[in-house]
């Protein structure tokens, strides 16, 4: 990650392998490059369809056991794939190095492919074509051919199998040598191909059907073709996702803004690339928050297939946003399992988060903006057509209903004596998740998350507010006086249940401790606290009996960045322990080389926090570049509000307010530092004399995302300049 080589390309579709009529496009392909070793990325998008293909070449320092030579193909429709891992046909694990070869006829790694739809299917077979050289002889190890989902639940953990899939995997022989893999999906209608071809000598390939078939090849060059014959999805272009005032940035950030048109599509924005091309609502909805000052607004754009593909999915029983949808071959499969003959797409609905996104997002864009007040008829007035329980339903009406699911929500916490921690928001039973930090351990077992009670339902009851003031929830015209009153409750009373306050010199010793718990190679700074450490916790009722899961964390930044808090001595000291952890190095603070740990465990007192927030976990000891963004965002927000008619009073406190100023300048050295991995997922670390840039991947099966959409929110978040004394 530390050396992303980016290579752009746009260039004529010059293969035969495009097929007769209507297959031309009018615009030239995209080509994309990203080198993340062990991983490289390449994409290529046209008229017919987008492909992200990835080569993973183990390095020396690779651990053999995680990582192998693999060929992955990802397409954002129906989030669909191919996989195949290889292996050195000699069994000396590490020997076999695989890479992608530049066409000897177009110069290009990549081609498109686009054949007209048979008579079983009327959709055209499209995807991508390339050449992949062997140094040595190898096997086909492990073809998946079909969804995302079937692969990462082979890629990631326990290598999950299902025979079902694997037995319809079809092997053949090709002329010149070539092998051929297809499987036709769970619907019997849509399949997927995959062909290898000898080039330039090689040998011929050889198929071995003993218990698990495998291909054998020899050393050399081979073409691949892989394609599918589903729907494809309709692409945003760079141009038709930024606005008027942001298109300079196409050409500034060529990387950033041809990831984002990958990641944009006219019915939705999709999470990420390879693992995540599909719907997931909060992922769309905080990147909406944090790019909205760049994109397109209106009919088509890219701020309402944010809000449409939201309210879309919502559950029209009772309100809730779908967290991430199941489609394509794996929502067919999970029917199948229960005994169900549809290709129906399916919703979760398992996250307490996301439904408070829903009104943020509506009220930035159809009561703050021009476009978005223009549309808002037109828009609420469409209806539903994606899920099957949903169709017909109007979007004014799916909103609503989330909606009332908050006000009902909220209001026991909000009632004269309720706040108490029972009428706090909770994750469902049975459910170890339920915010953005939605690993096992994520919140440390805790079941009522901070970052929900303090900041995502006062912010949610606020636009709420306005909205209805706006006009809309026409069968609720008094939420515009009933959601403010209990925003403001919500606002005031909630912190105070996850605040934690340690005295001097049990902080020194809870870090000296950690550090020899955890094994921290680096220095423990615990001569650095001079005072008591206040925090917020993740969340309450945590792992071990925890009442309240202490571990420093970033989730500070929704609260910086979606509220006006106006209780002036909560603030100014939210806004003091902000910064100071921004400042303090870790394990003090949160502060490190590669950019702010999501989580310090270092306070936490038991040795179960060392174990399960570590470098190595999805939500442990690691750097995930939005929230980066949004700190960094949060932060502006609050000094912003120094300028207005409105001032807070940290803001004519010099000693506090340089401070935080201090600690914004301080986070932006370490975003401009780590530029290189920024547009990834995560990221973490090892320990040479300093933090170094370390792939999670190189650590757990799971890999980081080479692109996440909410990671590429920083062509919207920049450095603001700020005075530097108070008025």
């Amino acid at each position: 990650m530390t050396n992303v080589n980016l290579l752009f390309f746009t260039t004529l579709l010059l293969t035969g392998l495009v097929a007769t009529k209507n297959t031309s496009c009018s615009t030239i392909p995209t080509r994309l490059r990203l080198s993340d070793p062990p991983y490289e990325n390449h994409f290529y998008s046209d008229c017919h369809s987008s492909s992200h293909v990835i080569v993973t070449n183990p390095l020396s320092s690779s651990n053999l056991s995680v990582i192998g030579p693999r060929l992955l193909i990802a397409w954002p429709a129906g989030n669909s794939g191919i996989v195949t891992y290889f292996a050195p046909e000699n069994g000396l694990n590490g020997t076999l190095s695989i890479q992608l070869e530049n066409s000897t006829s177009t110069g290009e790694v990549l081609e498109g492919i686009f054949e007209s739809g048979d008579s079983s299917s009327s959709h055209p077979c499209v995807g991508v074509s390339g050449y992949i050289h062997f140094n040595s002889s190898s096997v086909l190890t492990v073809p998946i051919l079909g969804s995302i989902r079937t692969i990462r639940d082979f890629s990631e953990g326990p290598s999950i199998i299902y025979p079902l899939v694997q037995e319809g995997i079809e092997f053949s022989v090709t002329p010149n040598g070539g092998a051929r893999l297809e499987r036709t999906w769970f619907d019997n209608v849509t399949t997927t191909y995959l062909s290898f071809t000898p080039m330039n000598g090689s040998s011929p390939i050889t198929i071995n059907r003993t218990q698990n078939t495998t291909l054998q090849f020899g050393s050399g060059s081979y073409q691949f073709n892989a394609s599918f014959n589903y729907p494809q999805l309709e692409q945003l272009s760079p141009m038709e996702v930024l606005n008027n005032a942001s298109l300079d940035l196409i050409e500034q950030n060529t990387d950033q803004t041809t990831s984002l048109s990958f990641l944009s599509y006219t019915d939705k924005l999709l999470a990420g690339t390879w693992r995540f091309l599909t719907y997931f609502g909060r992922d769309s909805m905080i990147s909406l928050l944090l790019l909205q000052p760049i994109l397109n607004g209106g009919n088509g754009s890219a701020i309402e297939a944010v809000i449409g593909a939201v309210l879309e999915r919502v559950n029209h029983t009772d309100g809730t946003v779908c967290h991430e949808e199941v489609l394509g071959d794996y929502a067919t499969f999970l029917n199948l399992a229960k005994n169900i003959t549809s290709s129906a797409p399916q919703c979760d609905y398992k996250m307490v988060d996301t439904d408070f996104f829903l009104p943020i997002v509506m009220k930035n864009y159809f009561v703050d903006t021009d476009t978005g007040r223009n549309r808002s008829s037109d828009f609420l007035n469409k209806t539903a057509s994606f899920l099957e329980d949903s169709k017909g339903s109007k979007y004014a009406d799916l909103a609503q209903l989330t909606a009332e699911k908050i006000m009902n929500l909220t209001a026991p916490f909000a009632s004269n004596g309720g706040q108490t921690k029972h009428n706090l928001i909770h994750l469902k039973e049975g459910e170890v998740v339920g915010e953005w930090r939605d690993s096992t351990y994520g919140l440390g077992g805790g079941r009522i998350p901070y970052d929900v009670n303090t900041a995502l339902v006062p912010a949610a009851l606020q636009a709420i507010a306005a909205l209805s003031d706006a006009g809309f929830f026409s069968k609720h015209p008094d939420w515009k006086d009933t959601a403010i009153k209990y925003a403001q409750i919500w606002e005031d009373e909630t912190l105070r249940f996850f605040e934690v306050t340690i005295p001097q010199g049990e902080a020194v010793s809870l870090v000296e401790n950690y550090v020899n718990e955890s094994s921290f190679p680096g220095p423990s700074h615990a001569t650095e606290i001079a005072t008591p450490v206040t925090f917020y916790g993740l969340a309450l009722d945590g792992n071990n009996n925890q009442s309240l899961v202490r571990v420093m964390n970033t989730d500070d930044c929704f609260r910086n960045f979606l509220l006006n808090t106006t209780n002036q001595a909560q603030l100014s000291a939210f806004l003091n322990q902000t910064a100071e952890h921004i400042l303090q190095p870790y394990p003090v603070g949160l502060s490190s080389d590669v950019g702010l740990f999501v989580a310090n465990p270092a306070y936490g007192g038991d040795p179960i926090y060392a174990r399960n927030f570590t470098q190595a976990d999805y939500h442990g000891t690691v750097v995930w570049g939005w929230q980066l963004a949004m700190t960094a965002a949060g932060l502006a927000h609050q000094l912003g509000r120094c300028d207005s008619s409105n001032t807070p009073e940290f803001c004519n406190d010099q000693i506090l307010y340089s401070k935080i100023l201090s600690a914004y300048n301080h986070l932006w050295t370490l975003i401009d530092n780590n530029r290189a991995q920024l547009s990834s997922e995560v990221w973490s670390w090892k320990y040479n004399d300093g933090f170094e840039v370390e792939p999670l991947g190189a650590f757990v099966p799971t890999e980081s995302n080479i692109r996440q959409l909410w990671s590429l929110t920083f062509l919207a978040v920049h450095k603001e300049n700020f005075r530097v004394t108070v008025n």
